[in-house]
């Protein structure tokens, strides 16, 4: 199957879900059983209930953003929190750190972050050289890439970041097929080169992430002979969802479940509304259950024309965490799903703060396609009861507002 890393990615969708599925009540098994902090996270779950994307929906989403004072607050007895299954030693051949500090471990399987199918993907084959300037240092990005170029049976120059000149010496006489690493850097290495008069030939494709990757900067590379893909992967769960030929979105990785949730809760979206990318990865080493990346998405219809069946997604469209200050108190997403929550004729809600710092005014808008008498003054009681702040409540109707998973809208001037 040369056009295609293996079968997984050309199977009937149907059976790649039933084969998830399966496979789900033995991950929540081994997070359960193996790590102290999903011990506690699914304490009284049953694994073997948890076979259905429904049942998977009401376990509880733990986020990025908490994951830091979660393992904070376990870091004397583990460094990891209790969310590694793995202790240090032969089975855990590297140990890496995120901004935070979080520490994230890497096990001793091959491509253990599953980035050989998006290498594969964006061209990469082989018996090629490809030059990762991701950093080497501390943050895990350069073993995540190198991993994979090498599960795929490639050889690695590893140039990590910085060190400009030596860096397009060093494509210029080594020529490797290929660059793995920000765009951004690949960016000021082809405009070093061009200054210095050094033609980059052998540098015909890249696989690049780390940063967004606008269509103006693809097409800027492709008029100097790169082609570019992109691919989304994480320091927890490694690769998420990759770039194809057909540069229509991004297809998701054959070893996660993926969910679309609302911004502050566990809640799945429709198909098509943007909301939190939340993550079960199948890594028995560091089994991350309903993990919420905080990174927003949405999910494409159909299938990827290059003939790949899985589901694909938009790419990263924002953050989750919306968090704000008003009139000197945090509002949080999840506030606003529990005002909505509470009223069963609102379908979708938007908190929008307006105004001039000191002087902040709280409108909340809620799609309603029919509102009883008193539904308003109802609803902003309720914006004081969970807020401890008044707002406005104003009432539209379904598909007014904008589907970019803002759930609160920071308007204000800060001028």
């Amino acid at each position: 199957m040369t056009d295609f890393y293996d079968a997984l990615e050309v199977r009937d969708p149907a059976e790649r879900e039933r084969d998830l599925l399966a496979a789900l009540p033995r991950q929540v098994l081994q997070a359960q059983s193996a790590t102290a902090a999903f011990g506690h996270i699914l304490g009284g779950v049953k694994p073997a209930d948890i076979a259905s994307r429904e049942a998977l929906a009401t376990l509880p989403v733990t986020r990025k953003s908490e994951l830091l004072a979660l393992q904070q607050a376990r870091r004397a007895s583990d460094p990891f929190g209790g969310f590694s299954a793995l202790r240090f030693g032969p089975r855990m051949p590297r140990v890496f750190a995120s901004p935070g500090t979080i520490y994230e471990p890497e096990g001793e399987a091959s491509d253990y972050w599953r980035t050989a199918r998006a290498l594969f993907a964006a061209g990469f084959r082989g018996g090629e050289l490809v030059h990762n300037c991701f950093s080497y240092h501390m943050t895990p990005a350069g073993s995540i890439m190198d991993s994979g170029a090498r599960a795929l049976g490639c050889t690695v120059f590893a140039g990590g970041t910085g060190q400009t000149e030596q860096q397009v010496e060093a494509i210029a006489e080594l020529r490797p097929a290929g660059y793995i690493g920000t765009p951004s850097f690949l960016r000021i290495l082809i405009e070093k080169a061009a200054e210095k008069n050094i033609a980059l030939a052998s540098l015909t494709k890249a696989l690049v992430s780390g940063e967004a990757f606008p269509p103006s900067l693809r097409d800027w590379m492709a008029e100097r002979g790169v082609a570019g893909m992109q691919c989304y992967a994480t320091a927890d769960l490694g690769l998420i969802a990759y770039e194809t030929s057909a540069r229509e979105g991004l297809v998701l990785d054959e070893g996660v479940i993926v969910e679309i949730v609302r911004p502050g809760t566990g809640d799945p979206v429709p198909a098509g509304e943007v909301g939190e990318v939340v993550v079960t990865t199948f890594n028995p080493d560091y089994p991350l259950v309903r993990f919420g990346t905080g990174d927003l998405s949405a999910v494409l219809p159909g299938h990827c024309p290059t003939g790949r069946t899985n589901t694909r997604i938009r790419g990263w469209l924002g953050r989750a965490d919306q968090t704000t200050k008003v009139r000197g108190m945090f509002v949080h997403p999840g506030q606003v799903a529990e005002i909505a929550r509470r009223f069963p004729e609102v379908q979708r809600a938007r908190l929008v703060v307006e105004g001039e710092m000191a002087d902040d005014r709280m409108t909340l808008r809620l799609e309603c396609p029919a509102a009883p008498a008193g539904l308003a003054e109802r609803i902003a009681e309720a914006i004081r009861d969970v807020t401890k702040l008044r707002g406005a409540v104003e009432l539209v109707a379904p598909g007014s507002l904008p589907n970019d998973g803002k759930v609160i809208e920071d308007a204000r001037s800060y001028q």
